[in-house]
């Protein structure tokens, strides 16, 4: 990258030839020589970048903000006010890794005021983590952070105040917005003796071949966090209630599970995230076809490739 046109405050400090075209640079920021920014940038005041650093095209970070040796921040991303990077898991004075631990924060993903982020991490495409966050673990792409240590509350929409999809009142079917999603509300009967709730033949959107429980689920934990290249799946949260975020590549949707008459038809090439779990939650999933591993796709990056490419989930 060639030094061509960027604004530098008189009271900065920049020692790098790599900054690109239109990026700014404001009072009291120090870049280090071998540190790399992107075009459009916007570096604001107290701002420290080391040598081991690449900044992306468009990115944004705010006053107080120090990116040490190993931190990657990829195109449009947002870097709030002291929010804090680490590099190396167990510091001692005078004594530097052989190599720093790298903290990739991913495309189009925001980091709020004052959050931790813990070295070797990867923050996924679009995530958000709140103010004050402590991030300890990976960031799925598209994941809302929040608390200490930062825990998933809820999943990035891809399309801005899109409706839930609608649930039927009575026994029936569903078509959510997310292509390949459908909610099936079960047939009901309640008598003295308890509840009833029954499936099949025709309310089956497939013939089971296997079936797994999900219980004990702490609250903080997610589930899922995959697709399928060939499976079916319906999921009944029959005690209890959970969240269920299904998302096509296009259209993410949040449904909330929590009667054993209400289940969720998920088709191949959907992505699946299971959240939000109750203490009592008591999560069952029925299988068209026997364990697969060759089927799952977990990288969220790969799925929206396939699905770029021309898969369609259903």
């Amino acid at each position: 990258m060639s030094n061509v046109s960027y604004f530098q405050h008189p009271l900065a400090v920049v020692e790098s030839t790599n900054i690109g075209e239109g990026t700014r640079i404001w009072a009291f920021a120090h870049v280090l020589p071998r540190a790399t920014i992107g075009r459009d940038c916007n570096i604001c005041d107290y701002v420290f970048i080391e040598n081991d650093v690449v900044v992306g095209d468009r990115v944004t970070i705010k006053s107080g903000v120090q990116l040490w040796d190993g931190v990657v921040l990829e195109d449009d991303t947002f870097i709030g006010p002291n929010a804090t990077f680490s590099n190396d898991r167990f510091p001692r004075g005078r004594m530097q890794p052989d190599e720093h631990a790298r903290t990739t924060i991913r495309t189009g993903a925001s980091i709020g005021a004052n959050a931790t982020i813990l070295p070797g991490l990867t923050v996924g495409r679009n995530a958000i983590v709140g103010a004050g966050a402590v991030v300890m673990h990976d960031v799925p792409p598209n994941a809302i952070l929040v608390g200490n240590p930062a825990h998933i509350t809820g999943y990035v929409d891809a399309q801005a105040g899109a409706p839930m999809a609608a649930e039927p009142a009575a026994a029936g079917v569903s078509v959510s917005q997310v292509r390949g999603v459908t909610l099936h509300r079960l047939p009901h009967f309640e008598d003295l003796r308890g509840g009833l709730t029954v499936a099949e033949g025709a309310s089956l959107p497939f013939i089971p071949k296997r079936y797994f429980v999900v219980h004990h689920v702490p609250n903080r934990e997610v589930r899922g966090e995959h697709a399928h290249r060939a499976l079916h799946q319906l999921l009944t949260c029959v005690h209890g209630q959970c969240s269920l975020m299904v998302d096509d590549g296009t259209v993410r949707q949040l449904i909330h599970l929590d009667s054993p008459d209400l289940s969720v038809h998920i088709a191949p090439l959907v992505w699946g995230v299971q959240l939000r779990f109750s203490a009592d939650a008591v999560l069952v999933v029925l299988a068209s076809d026997q364990y697969d591993p060759a089927d799952y796709i977990r990288d969220y990056d790969e799925y929206r490739a396939i699905v770029t490419a021309g898969g369609r989930a259903g």
